[in-house]
């Protein structure tokens, strides 16, 4: 249990984009023995072979062969996303208003947005920086772990009504102050970046940065049975898939974790879910074993898919919000998240699978839907198996505050998620 949670830990602090999240998850499988391969390389793959590939810095597959694989053996993949609602950082994103140094920000994903202010922020993500071939500028990636700004609440004094509820303007009440104005300062934001990236403001052609929440994950509760932490939605996932690659045994045929970037904005880009990267993926997998066409389209129609992202738990000061006969608690275990409107995957087959597995292992589970009069959120399972129809079952722990810059979860929850997935890629 320490084990877990403290992994988990590490990565909530260290993930603080889906760059460094992928940086991180690249890292640890490099330290387990997998080797990495490249996107624009012929692939030659061992028998027991353990590998990985990154995509764009923010996707990431990773991937183990049983020895003398069949062509007909399972494709066991297990998927989820490195990043969170936030703040990207905007070009040209200075901004002075009355003696302080601000920057100009958009909101990403679906973010809570009230939960921003009072907390401490820093930025993170990757700058790209002119080289000698254009065609391949310096990517640079760039996690600052300190202090740098703050969106400060307005005091009640000047809001009587903030009690009866904040609405708050994307453009103009979520900038960060970083500091105070200096003057004849001209482009304070790109020479903070080049000084800590060692090189000069003129060679630092574009990026992608973000602002993140600087909380530490801490353990709450009389005896510690919650966690409370920034991006727990969806890095609990990242971390469980992790732990199951590295740690479990091949048992037969494919083990494949597929970390995409962009799940909160829709997963329909080069990076994300809803592209043909999957697919591509397992393709040139299934080639470099030496399977022929028709063997890997075989094999690929056999695959089973676990979309592994955060389910929402019952409120207890909200209870009305929850489905009147499924009220998942944090605590209780992992949650398998079904939907009519196939926002979650919902097959009964395949969720019977899942099931199974808990109840031979003794992993606690629970069963999450949505009220019939509320729309819930989707995952990048409904996504992915549209463009690669294979039974798919959406899991994850149950967490209160999903989107909130810091979210809550039940401790013993993440075992649970652990093990199915350690269980799941050594089940034949």
């Amino acid at each position: 249990m320490e084990h877990t949670e403290g992994s988990l830990f590490h990565l909530l602090e260290k993930g603080t984009s889906a760059v460094m999240a992928v940086q991180e998850a690249a890292a640890r499988l490099k330290a387990a023995g997998f080797e990495e391969l490249s996107f624009q390389d012929i692939w030659r793959l061992a028998e027991s072979g353990k590998y990985y590939v990154k995509h764009h810095d923010t996707t990431l597959f990773a991937f183990t062969l049983k020895k003398q694989s069949g062509y007909k053996d399972m494709i066991r993949i297990g998927a989820a996303h490195t990043d969170f609602p936030c703040l990207r950082i905007k070009p040209n994103p200075d901004v002075k208003t009355g003696g302080y140094s601000q920057i100009n920000v958009e909101v990403y994903g679906g973010a809570i947005l009230n939960t921003w202010l009072d907390r401490p922020l820093s930025i993170s993500g990757r700058v790209a920086i002119a080289s000698e071939d254009v065609l391949h500028p310096l990517i640079r990636n760039i996690s600052v772990e300190r202090t740098l700004g703050v969106i400060p609440n307005l005091a009640i004094h000047m809001n009587r009504d903030v009690n009866k509820g904040l609405e708050l303007n994307k453009q103009t009440d979520l900038l960060p102050i970083l500091g105070l104005e200096k003057k004849e300062q001209e482009k304070r934001f790109l020479q903070f970046l080049a000084k800590e990236l060692g090189t000069e403001q003129e060679k630092i052609l574009d990026y992608e940065l973000w602002v993140y929440c600087r909380q530490k994950p801490q353990y709450a509760g009389l005896e510690g049975e919650l966690i409370i932490s920034p991006r727990l939605d969806n890095l609990t996932s990242v971390q469980a898939l992790l732990t199951g690659i590295i740690e479990s045994r091949c048992e037969e045929g494919v083990n494949v974790v597929a970390l995409f970037d962009h799940e909160e904005v829709g997963s329909r880009t080069k990076q994300g879910a809803g592209s043909l990267l999957l697919t591509n993926f397992l393709q040139r997998v299934l080639e470099a074993m030496g399977r022929t066409p028709a063997q890997i389209s075989s094999s690929l129609y056999d695959a089973f898919l676990l979309s592994v992202d955060v389910a929402h738990g019952m409120h207890p000061n909200q209870m009305g919000k929850t489905d009147i006969t499924n009220k998942p608690v944090l605590g209780k275990g992992l949650c398998i998240k079904e939907a009519s409107s196939q926002s979650y995957a919902t097959d009964c087959e395949a969720v019977a699978v899942v099931e199974q597995i808990c109840r031979k292992e003794n992993i606690p589970y629970q069963k999450f839907v949505n009220r019939s009069d509320m729309a819930g959120g989707g995952t990048l399972g409904a996504v992915a198996s549209g463009l690669l129809p294979v039974r798919t079952v959406d899991i994850g722990v149950p967490l209160l505050a999903m989107h909130s810059a810091v979210e809550t979860m039940g401790t013993e929850d993440m075992q649970a998620l652990t093990d199915l997935i350690c269980a799941y890629f050594q089940t034949v």
